[in-house]
């Protein structure tokens, strides 16, 4: 069987104002391209897609660069190696890179991280293993500064970094993990199947009233993933000197206006609370920790995760948009090739 000489990759064709539409990806055949000195030629297995690619698609100044309109999207992916012009690595080997969002990559080898696929599905390496576990657990431990007892509250609970957060607090001795999701399925996935002392579906009501009722003794932490009423409703219940560890904003990123900030931001005076962003860039001194503590609690089942595919770099925008609305369960991936 002759090898392919075709790839595909998709291009952000323009930039979205408002909630992203098909009509702002392109899909393109190129040729497969060729590595250089020093490169390797991947061909992509699985890639992910991020809420944070949201804020890429905008042309402005942030921690990352914008996508350029016109030019392939870029993002995690694991993917076998199929030449090398280093020795290091071989065809077979499987890397992880960050040049997903098409089919064939070349990645600059001092950019390519070997990942063993006897010891964990790939696909972890982009999830529970990966940048969302490491930002679970960078987040809680010193974002949020956790200690034993602690009740938390989670937003976005039922993503990738949500339910390991909770996971985590749990594991670590939180006194209640509290966590909102969008559906009564997730909400029943979050207390059955991973440990959650309660949780509520943020669509039944106002939030402050069910984080109310879900911590009649208040929260120690809040991990922000959501923003908006969510952030709000926390600053409301948050005991004195609580912390809030801001991870992501979703609620937000397809906002044409700027939101207001949250109405009740004066409150952090007489509780003294902290609010901290969180960027997973600043802590992959972490990583080595992260994953000697985390990657056996999960070969152990004490650990859950839940995986979404879909299927085909070109069902890639789909799975993007799919992410903004909800419609994933734990990581949502693309399934590029077996």
């Amino acid at each position: 069987m002759n090898a392919p000489t075709t790839a595909t990759e998709i291009r952000l064709a323009s930039r979205p104002h408002g909630f992203p539409t098909a009509e702002n990806f392109e899909i393109v055949d190129t040729a497969i391209p060729s590595p250089g000195e020093g490169q390797l030629l991947v061909r992509n297995l699985v890639m992910s897609v991020d809420p944070a690619m949201r804020g890429r698609m905008r042309d402005v100044k942030s921690y990352a660069p914008p996508f350029v309109v016109g030019e392939a999207m870029t993002g995690g992916a694991v993917g076998e190696v199929v030449e090398s012009t280093v020795e290091d690595f071989a065809p077979g080997d499987h890397v992880l890179h960050q040049y997903g969002w098409r089919t064939h990559a070349v990645v600059d080898a001092k950019h390519a991280v070997k990942v063993d696929a006897s010891a964990a599905p790939l696909s972890t390496y982009l999830g529970v293993l990966g940048m969302p576990g490491l930002t679970a657990y960078a987040g809680l431990l010193e974002s949020a500064e956790f200690r034993a007892g602690d009740t938390v509250f989670v937003s976005g609970a039922a993503g990738a970094v949500g339910s390991l957060v909770g996971q985590l607090a749990k594991l670590k001795g939180a006194k209640r993990v509290i966590g909102s999701a969008g559906s009564a399925e997730k909400v029943r996935y979050l207390v059955e199947e991973l440990g959650f002392d309660a949780a509520f579906n943020y669509k039944d009501g106002p939030v402050v009233e069910q984080l109310r009722a879900a911590a009649p003794e208040g929260i120690d932490v809040y991990f922000d993933n959501v923003g908006g009423e969510h952030l709000e409703a926390a600053i409301d219940v948050i005991n004195l000197h609580g912390r809030i560890a801001v991870c992501g904003m979703i609620s937000q990123y397809n906002a044409t206006e700027p939101a207001p900030a949250p109405r009740n931001l004066a409150q952090i005076i007489a509780k003294r609370f902290t609010m901290r962003g969180l960027l997973v860039l600043d802590h992959f001194g972490l990583r080595e920790r992260f994953v000697a503590e985390v990657a056996p609690l999960v070969a152990a089942g004490e650990v859950r995760y839940s995986e979404t595919f879909v299927d085909g770099i070109r069902n890639a925008p789909d799975a993007f948009l799919g992410l903004l609305s909800g419609a994933n369960t734990g990581k949502m991936l693309v399934r590029i090739a077996d």
